[in-house]
């Protein structure tokens, strides 16, 4: 935990300049990141990127094992009153309530698309200063004489201790966790404490619950909330610490990397259709095909939504074509695909054969359910029966061609 205070007279006049330069209104930024990690395809989530301070700082693993991070809040607060030994009003002594619920901030990107986080207050520590030793003020005594239930590293239910602090003649400095919906949690002084006790800070410790980051837009979101402090306010210390500030502004800022690649493998541009089992039926035995088909398989890597479609050099109505110069006549084209398990569309459904249209309807979204790193999936040429039978004639040579461009859309409006 932070150092004890000092005993020294002259650090006095140092806390009145510290008050002085805080009394500006206190902006804290968060900051997570995503980025699609191969080796763990199936953690989509965000990374805290904002260093903890104080007690997160001070005791990492702790907070690792109870997913909090904490920061000070440079608000001082000034006791107003004294505090009367055995007070019988919680809030005429050392009390804290925090917004433990959680509370919804919206994120935004700068297209508009818009996602929840949620936050919620899990801790609040305190570096407290007495205008007097605390053995003048208990008669000799220690920090565990003064509160009733020992020092402030014994949490007053419902808040949780956490075993650690740090004591001088002055100064107290200790963390309590705090569930849920908490409420108040406060200290009965057992002596009195004359007024101007004083908290140099406070320390917050915050959880967060963050959007699925694979339904989210490459870049950045931003989104703020405030949160008011002073009495019956969110962070209410009682009615006799006064703070110097009364509000706290969280600015959060989500980074999304995404992934999004797909290789066909070598020769894969060239698809040549044939009949199902290949050309003998036709040419030994005049048993005209009733499709001419091939799949073309591709590898796929996926972190973020897509949407699919297709161009094409010739097109009969919604989909592709083939022709063939010669005769003039032209013979429509099937594509469709087949995509890896984990990737779904709209609905949450697999993607087995859909088809590809040149307008995009069917396939104007599909997701990742995690990352996917180089998973197969099929790209299907047909051409149908009763097009084959305009295509395949005895004794006439024909030979039919046309380009086909299939995209793959990151940009899902």
């Amino acid at each position: 935990m932070a150092n004890s205070i000092s005993k020294s007279r002259p650090w006095a006049g140092l806390l009145l300049a510290l008050w002085a330069a805080t009394a500006a209104a206190e902006v804290h930024d968060i900051e997570a990141t995503f980025e699609p990690d191969f080796a763990n395809p199936q953690r989509n989530q965000f990374k805290n990127q904002t260093p903890s301070e104080g007690f997160c700082r001070q005791l990492p693993a702790t907070c690792e094992s109870l997913g909090l991070f904490s920061l000070i809040a440079q608000i001082p607060f000034t006791a107003n009153a004294p505090i009367e030994a055995n007070h019988s009003d919680p809030r005429k002594g050392g009390m804290a309530k925090v917004p433990s619920e959680w509370r919804d901030v919206m994120v935004t990107h700068a297209s508009g698309d818009t996602h929840r986080v949620q936050l919620r207050i899990a801790g609040i520590g305190h570096e407290t200063a007495l205008p007097r030793p605390v053995r003048e003020l208990t008669g000799g005594a220690w920090w565990d004489q003064l509160w009733e239930g020992g020092a402030w590293v014994y949490a007053p239910a419902p808040c949780l201790g956490v075993g650690r602090s740090t004591a001088g003649e002055y100064g107290y400095n200790s963390f309590w966790r705090v569930p849920e919906g908490a409420g108040v949690c406060s200290k009965q002084a057992k002596f009195q404490i004359p007024m101007s006790m004083r908290y140099l800070y406070f320390v917050y410790g915050y959880e967060l619950r963050t959007p699925d980051p694979l339904k989210m837009e490459a870049g950045t979101y931003t989104g703020s909330i405030s949160y008011t402090v002073g009495p019956n306010m969110d962070f209410d210390m009682g009615d006799v610490m006064i703070p110097a500030d009364p509000l706290l502004t969280l600015n959060f800022s989500l980074k999304v990397t995404h992934t999004m690649k797909v290789d066909i493998p070598p020769g894969g541009n060239r698809v040549v259709l044939e009949p199902a089992g290949g050309w003998q039926s036709w040419l030994n035995q005049g048993r005209k095909p009733t499709r001419l088909l091939r799949d073309q398989t591709f590898n796929i890597s996926a972190s973020s939504r897509f949407k699919m479609n297709l161009q094409c050099q010739y097109y009969s109505n919604n989909t592709c074509a083939l022709w063939e110069s010669t005769s003039g006549h032209s013979a429509p084209l099937e594509v469709s695909v087949t995509l890896p398990n984990g990737l779904t569309d709209g609905a949450g459904q697999p993607v087995n054969r859909r088809r590809l249209l040149r307008d995009g309807s069917g396939t104007e979204l599909f997701q990742p359910g995690f990352y996917l790193d180089r998973k197969v999936g099929t790209l299907h040429f047909e051409v149908a029966q009763d097009a084959v039978d305009e295509m395949i004639k005895p004794d006439t040579a024909r030979s039919y061609s046309g380009s086909v461009t299939v995209i793959w859309d990151s940009e899902v409006g």
